[in-house]
């Protein structure tokens, strides 16, 4: 398949260099001096046994509209990004063409094919102006979970920390040959890509630990470890997850795990920093709206109250605003 991975970062560069190596017909959408390595000497995937390998993708590029007509476009920048990159895609695309959202937090398109009261509700942390429903058909959407660890370590050099796994759904929760075909071609490059028939249900999972534990390291510069171990910070990601459970649970949501569960595995991750801990180091934009404004407005659908999220998401904000400004 034509496959075009637009933002070939660190999860995207190593999804896309694995796949490129499987045979698929690679393009990657990178910037910068990452993107003239990529161009000069190729991306190196760094495994985590330590192996090396060399991808030559058949485009890298800058400029979407470069890469032509794809089978499977796979979303892979951060969900601030998305407004900016979503009416550039349109020349992607044919009829069938798949599109595959691999951001954290709550997607913009959670309220399509949903059903019940708030069918195609907008959600306004992830897409204020509605320019991704806008030039995204719905129809072309299959629901990712991303979990490998992966680190952009030089320009053009991606390593490998740990996991495999990429879960897949169709936003509908039907299993379609389409999605069946995406899952094999992930499956053959290495990857676990299984087909999950209630998609929602492994975002909320996975943000239900991501949307206490990531800001929380961002306003103390702590790993996942010491905020699991300190009692203090524990107990706050224990209230903002109740906080989260109870919107959760009112869309329909059955975690299937106790919290204690996920805080535990979270610390078993050990010095890990987050994703949003490496952004505010880096004094870049935070995904805090897709993963915690976005369930607050959540919060205040469905009127459950957030005080424990509230407080922490005005400080995170107020820190972003500032290293920003800086």
């Amino acid at each position: 398949m034509k496959i075009c991975i637009v933002g070939a970062g660190a999860i995207g560069g190593y999804l896309g260099g694995k796949l490129s190596l499987a045979g698929e017909d690679v393009t990657l959408i990178a910037r910068g001096r990452h993107l003239e390595a990529i161009q000069s000497k190729g991306l190196e995937l760094i495994m985590a046994d330590g192996s090396t390998q060399v991808v030559t993708p058949s485009l890298a590029t800058s400029d979407i509209t470069e890469a032509g007509v794809q089978d499977v476009v796979v979303l892979a920048v951060k969900a601030q990004s998305l407004p900016a990159i979503a009416p550039l895609l349109s020349s992607l695309y044919h009829s069938h063409t798949m599109v595959v959202t691999a951001q954290n937090g709550i997607p913009w398109w959670y309220f399509y094919k949903h059903g019940g009261e708030y069918e195609r509700q907008q959600i306004h942390a992830v897409d204020p102006d509605n320019s991704i429903a806008a030039n995204i058909d719905v129809d072309r959407v299959i629901g990712c979970v991303v979990y490998p660890a992966t680190t952009l370590t030089a320009p053009g050099v991606i390593q490998h920390i740990e996991g495999d796994r990429f879960s897949l759904g169709e936003i509908d929760n039907s299993k379609t040959e389409r999605i069946q075909q995406l899952a094999q071609s992930f499956k053959s490059a290495g990857f676990k890509a299984p087909i999950r028939t209630q998609i929602r249900t492994e975002i909320w999972i996975k943000l239900w630990g991501n949307l206490a534990f990531n800001p929380i390291s961002a306003l103390t510069r702590a790993t996942l470890e010491q905020i699991c171990q300190y009692p203090l910070t524990r107990d706050l990601a224990k209230q903002m997850m109740t906080e989260a459970q109870m919107i959760a649970e009112k869309l329909g949501i059955e975690f299937g795990i106790t919290l204690e569960q996920r805080i535990n595995g979270a610390e078993k991750v050990g010095a890990h920093k987050t994703s949003m801990l490496q952004d505010i180091e880096a004094g870049r934009p935070t995904e805090v709206e897709a993963i915690l404004g976005a369930v607050i407005e959540l919060g205040r659908l469905t009127q459950v109250p957030t005080p424990y999220m509230d407080t922490v998401y005005a400080n995170v904000k107020l820190l972003e605003n500032i290293l920003i400004q800086a």
